[in-house]
């Protein structure tokens, strides 16, 4: 199937902060085969080229003057591996919770974790997703990616991949360059629940169940994510908007001397991570309103479209966020989405 190409199409549809901004030209990618064309017409246009899988990790600032392509590429495949797990690969452009419930409903497990994150199986590796002591990088074993600047269609082991916490090679040093077709996991025959982050096992406990069924976990965490999450179809965000800050062990002894509510953990050796969200609502920031930009009344972490707030407004209270964090705190959150132009 040749790639079709629009003009002017507006991206509110395809963005889960809902900003209202176009983009010069458009096109749907159904299939790898479809890419080589992409290239051709951003070689000859000399323009570049934004991938969009679901749209839940990115603020859009203003009208994007070069090809947006929106990535549906689909498929499932199954086999097993001689230690009796299971390989599973996932087109890109499959959305990624009814990836994970899929899986789980095939008896693969270890993705459980990871219910009810927004956005596609592709987009998953770049930001390396995480959440309730889970990462995608545990249990990726490769991806299948299309280098735009050979032409050539490559393949990344986990290693390749540089994961770091919610990065990787894809977003620290190629933006851009590769667009993920296909990603490869390693999933278990066996159900090995991690259950001690998150409140999940205070969620467990009030509802009685002592050993959850797969699913029945992630349906639990979905509605702990529901709790204190919004989801984009009732008002527009991005998820969390900034990075849990990793700071030294003395800087972080120090903050816990001066405050001693303030919520950090271990991290790797000489380092500590700290609740941003703490941080943000120490503050006073939940709740708070600029116009149609706010900060969410149940998760300081996560910043809101009311309705018109254009991506401008968004970082502008993103960077008032971030001074004030600083000032108290001597700590810069980092910006978890991805910010375009």
């Amino acid at each position: 199937m040749s790639l079709e190409i629009q003009e002017n199409i507006s991206l509110k549809p395809y963005n889960s902060f809902g900003f209202d901004v176009s983009a010069r030209y458009f096109a749907v990618l159904e299939s790898a085969g479809q890419l080589a064309e992409v290239r051709d017409f951003i070689q000859r246009h000399d323009l570049p080229v934004l991938f969009i899988g679901g749209g839940s990790n990115l603020v859009l600032t203003a009208d994007l003057n070069q090809l947006v392509v929106v990535n549906r590429i689909h498929g499932l495949q199954m086999s097993p591996n001689p230690d009796g797990s299971i390989c599973v690969t996932a087109g890109a452009g499959e959305e990624w919770h009814g990836f994970v419930r899929w899986t789980l409903e095939q008896g693969c497990y270890g993705l459980e974790n990871l219910s009810l994150i927004p956005g596609t199986v592709g987009a998953a590796p770049i930001q390396n997703i995480g959440a309730y002591g889970v990462e995608l990088k545990d249990c990726l074993s490769s991806l299948d990616a299309f280098d735009m600047e050979t032409g050539q269609a490559v393949v990344f082991s986990a290693d390749e991949c540089e994961f770091g916490y919610r990065d990787s090679i894809f977003k620290r040093r190629f933006p851009g360059r590769y667009l993920i077709t296909a990603v490869t996991f390693t999933l278990s025959r066996e159900f090995n629940p991690k259950l001690q982050y998150g409140g999940i096992a205070d969620q467990l406990k009030a509802r009685q169940i002592a050993t959850p069924e797969p699913l029945q976990l992630s349906d639990l965490i979905g509605d702990i994510r529901n709790a204190k999450l919004p989801q984009p179809a009732q008002i527009g965000n991005a998820g969390s908007f900034f990075k849990n800050p990793i700071i030294p062990v003395d800087q972080a002894e120090k903050l816990k001397h001066d405050y001693p509510e303030l919520v950090m953990f271990a991290d790797q050796p000489g380092y500590c991570k700290l609740a941003a969200g703490w941080l943000i609502d120490r503050q006073g920031w939940k709740g708070h309103r600029q116009g149609d930009a706010g900060v969410y009344s149940k998760q300081a972490l996560v910043l809101v479209n009311h309705g018109t707030a254009s991506g401008a407004d968004i970082l502008e209270l993103a960077a008032a966020i971030q001074a004030d964090v600083y000032q108290q705190f001597g700590v810069m959150l980092e910006i978890e989405p991805r910010c375009y132009p």
